[in-house]
């Protein structure tokens, strides 16, 4: 672990005792303050709504600069990642620490491979799901209902984790696939093994209706788009499954409950909203002058979605990506697509206005994810599945790695009580 100690560089004073702390600093040169010890000696906590100011713990995955808009995996650049690897790549790198080999590529997918299917109990609780049920909370509950699957798991399996791994990667896409087509009164399509990752979710989500060629085309972009989805550090459905992890319980139900986290609108629903958006401005005429005036109005309950970011005070890496990608994507499948010009315009208007920049309201991740997968023909109640499906690779990395360090301890925040104080009890005949 790349992570230099400087002893007793700060103090605080409080009620005439002092807390000397240590200073840590990272291998990127990031800082914090070592305050493990804190409440024992002061008897104070540190109240930090939403954790925005306090490290939950050390990682060597994922690296983020929001001043300057960077993200490295392991020491490469996402950029780099995108444009010469595939997503299987990727999550090999993200939790295990290198980019593999081509013997180490073949053996990973080999047991990809081998796992790659939804047995007949599966698709007969998928079939039992009511048709209205959203995506979402279809895929958190089946991702629960695998411990029962694999009746192996137990506390005593705490560390036996390759099969469970390999299990939620290759059967999250299957689930997702078989969910959309058993909801349209069509069957059940067993993966192909000659596809790659992206192209075999498309083929098993819209089998021959979909030509092979232009298959090819959707699965390119699509394998771009769960790379940039993959890991964002300690964000919140991250955080969720590590705090899940903490109690020792089981990776489905660690990563169950990443998924229910990422569902939130201020979360990976983001994408689905950013469509709501621009359909709404499609459907109101196409007036942008009139739509942010509106966003800028405190009274006004309009939002611009797909702007801004809690890490980011530039333009997110990941949506440079992802608008190239909407490029190429809708220039090889020789489409149009109106929203992607209201969004090019939206962007163009938001950037050059002081109110949005001054404001580090620029364009994020989600702002181009959405249209992509609108044109490839995938309803947008299955965005935030898709980013499910690529930010699979880093919970799993993150689990892994909480799994393996050696200072884990239970997830426990304390709290600053602010209810009624001590009073006598009444009984019900007297109040």
């Amino acid at each position: 672990m790349n992570l230099e100690t400087k002893k007793d560089v700060a103090t605080v004073e409080f009620q005439g005792k002092t807390y000397t702390t240590d200073l840590l600093v990272g291998s990127e040169g990031e800082v914090g303050l070592d305050m493990r010890d804190f409440r024992n000696q002061t008897g104070a906590i540190c109240l930090d709504p939403g954790f925005g100011n306090t490290g939950s713990c050390t990682s060597a995955i994922t690296f983020l600069d929001g001043e300057k808009g960077l993200i490295r995996h392991r020491g490469y650049k996402l950029q780099d990642l995108a444009d010469n690897c595939n997503y299987l790549e990727v999550a090999y790198l993200l939790m295990l620490g290198e980019l593999p080999t081509p013997y180490q590529y073949r053996q990973f997918l080999g047991k990809i491979h081998e796992n790659n299917f939804l047995g007949p109990s599966l698709q007969e609780l998928l079939n039992h799901y009511p048709t209205q049920s959203h995506p979402m909370a279809v895929l958190a509950s089946v991702v629960l209902s695998l411990t029962g699957f694999y009746s192996d798991l137990g506390v005593d399996k705490f560390y036996e984790l390759d099969l469970d791994v390999v299990r939620l990667l290759t059967k999250t896409p299957l689930i997702a696939a078989h969910n959309y087509r058993r909801k349209r009164g069509m069957k059940y399509i067993p993966p192909d093994n000659n596809l790659g990752y992206a192209e075999n979710f498309l083929y098993s989500m819209f089998g021959r209706s979909v030509s092979p060629e232009r298959r090819k085309i959707m699965a390119k972009a699509l394998e771009k788009l769960l790379i940039i989805h993959a890991d964002h550090e300690q964000n919140c459905s991250t955080s969720t499954v590590r705090v899940i992890s903490s109690s020792n319980a089981n990776v489905y139900a660690a990563v169950g409950g990443g998924i229910g986290a990422l569902w939130g609108p201020l979360h990976g629903g983001a994408n689905e909203a950013v469509i709501n958006m621009l359909e709404y401005i499609n459907m109101q005429g196409g007036d942008l002058e009139a739509v942010i005036k509106r966003a800028k109005d405190k009274n006004d309950e309009f939002r611009l979605m797909g702007f801004g970011h809690r890490v980011y005070k530039t333009y997110d890496p990941r949506a440079h990506i992802a608008k190239k990608v909407v490029d190429e994507l809708l220039e090889d499948l020789g489409v149009e697509e109106p929203l992607v010009d209201i969004a090019m315009k939206l962007e163009k208007i938001a950037i050059e206005d002081d109110y949005f920049v001054s404001r580090n309201l620029y364009p994020n991740v989600d702002f181009y994810t959405g249209t992509a997968y609108k044109a490839m023909g995938i309803p947008k109640e299955m965005f935030t599945v898709l980013f499910a499906m690529g930010r699979m690779a880093g919970w799993l990395a993150h689990l892994l790695e909480f799994r393996a360090d050696e200072s884990r301890r239970i997830s426990r925040p304390r709290q600053i009580y602010t209810g009624v104080t001590a009073r006598d009890f009444v009984p019900m005949t007297e109040r």
